[in-house]
């Protein structure tokens, strides 16, 4: 049984609940995608025979929710066409991968993306797959962490992802900046506050 193989990852009271099964086929996995449907939790990743399935804490969605709706001010702000794709079902059989970022995006005027351009992870609580070596052979060009109040980029270059000083994504965006804002009471308010930061930048 399955159920008998489950390690459980559960660091403190209202944070994320991570669930790993270990010796999981690619038909576990879309059987659990089948069964999960369209409900956004819980979020499920697969790496070889390794299965995650991650509850995230109120925290965590919010504050993926808030680092999406500043790079949509900044892209706005920018003249950059975007379109997000939030937890979009990235998979490849033949790569034994598969994952559902926190967010992500595409840039430009693309009708049919085959994979987003930007994926955001949200790392509050220890544990679980190592999500870039899923984004690595899925051919998404971008990936962004958040971790203790820092946001880092990932960027795929060649078979490897590399951390980089800056988004090449999305050139100019000052990552540490964006992050800063993350602190107002309210949504609406770090849009407002970043936004007019960036007027002001542009004079």
């Amino acid at each position: 049984m399955l159920a008998n193989r489950l390690e459980d990852h559960d660091d403190a009271p209202g944070e994320d609940h991570i669930v790993v099964l270990r010796g999981a086929t690619w038909a576990d996995y879309q059987r659990v995608l089948a069964m999960k449907g369209d409900d956004p939790v819980p979020r499920v990743a697969y790496l070889k025979g390794t299965l995650e399935l991650m509850t995230p804490s109120k925290p965590h969605e919010s504050l993926k929710s808030w680092i999406g709706r500043l790079v949509e001010v900044w892209c706005l702000e920018n003249d950059i066409e975007f379109s997000p794709y939030g937890s979009w079902t990235l998979e490849e059989e033949a790569e034994e991968r598969g994952i559902e970022p926190d967010e992500c995006y595409v840039f430009g005027n693309v009708r049919q993306p085959e994979r987003p351009d930007l994926a955001i992870e949200v790392v509050w609580t220890s544990g679980g797959l190592n999500k870039l070596e899923i984004y690595r052979k899925l051919g998404v060009r971008e990936v962004w962490f958040w971790r203790r109040g820092r946001l880092t980029a990932h960027v795929l270059r060649g078979e490897r992802f590399e951390e980089a000083s800056a988004s090449e994504v999305l050139p100019g965006i000052d990552l540490a900046e964006l992050a800063g804002y993350l602190d107002r009471p309210t949504a609406s308010q770090a849009i407002r506050d970043y936004r007019t930061a960036l007027l002001a930048r542009r004079g």
